[in-house]
């Protein structure tokens, strides 16, 4: 995999001044009173092909996100339905990688996601581990060859510990974060006998799984994982 590397982390944030939403801001999460309310907010947003991450703060003000900046903010909006806000990550080959906003409920997990891939976005809380609820993205994650490319996962990575930098109001301390991400241990989810077996994905589920794609973000090959931390899968 092209993950194989000792990370480097994005120098330490400074710490900044506590900081509070404001009126419009928590009016607009008064609104997204549920996680498929915090999908379909996300859902309505432009996608963002450009690889720089924007904070929630940011995401609101600007109606555009991408993978990861996507997962801040629906992290940030399940905070406020009681949420512990929490990031997983996923891996994959030839292709972009992939960030959730995970939450339980009775035990069970879900997700909420920004993506330009149909298939890559909200899982409802039926899922009874984390490994589970990646799975379920697996036949739905493939490029443009047609090649099912999910490989690896982490997380979840909690996002309180990052609170002191200001992590949903600024967009200085999102390097780290991601790099954080990044350091997880990945948990692979196929053997190399599994990976030889994989047939391509069928046009028919390709073409559906596509549907509303913004041309300027699918993964073209060739860019590291360090050159595309900020846009991931999308």
């Amino acid at each position: 995999m092209h993950h194989d590397r000792k990370p480097v982390l994005a120098p330490l944030p400074r710490p900044a001044p506590p900081e509070a939403f404001t009126a419009s801001e928590r009016a607009l999460f008064r609104k997204l009173s549920t996680p498929a309310k915090i999908q379909d907010w996300l859902d309505g947003l432009t996608y963002r092909a450009e690889e720089r991450a924007a904070c929630p703060r940011n995401v609101i003000r600007e109606r555009r996100a991408h993978c990861f900046d996507g997962a801040l903010f629906a992290a940030a909006a399940l905070r406020q339905l009681g949420h512990a806000p929490a990031l997983l990550d996923m891996w994959a080959v030839r292709d972009d990688d992939h960030v959730l906003a995970v939450y339980r409920v009775d035990g069970r997990y879900g997700a909420v996601a920004k993506s330009n891939f149909v298939g890559l976005r909200f899982r409802e809380p039926v899922y009874r581990s984390l490994r589970e609820l990646v799975m379920s993205y697996f036949e739905l994650y493939f490029n443009m060859e047609r090649e099912k490319t999910l490989r690896a996962w982490a997380g979840p990575l909690p996002l309180a510990q990052f609170d002191r930098y200001g992590w949903m109001f600024r967009d200085d301390p999102l390097p780290y974060v991601s790099d954080r991400l990044d350091a997880l241990k990945h948990r692979r989810i196929l053997t190399p006998e599994m990976e030889r077996r994989l047939t391509p994905v069928d046009p028919r589920s390709m073409e559906a799984g596509m549907v509303g794609t913004l041309p300027e973000g699918i993964y073209k090959g060739g860019a590291t994982a360090v050159a595309r931390r900020g846009r991931r899968k999308g």
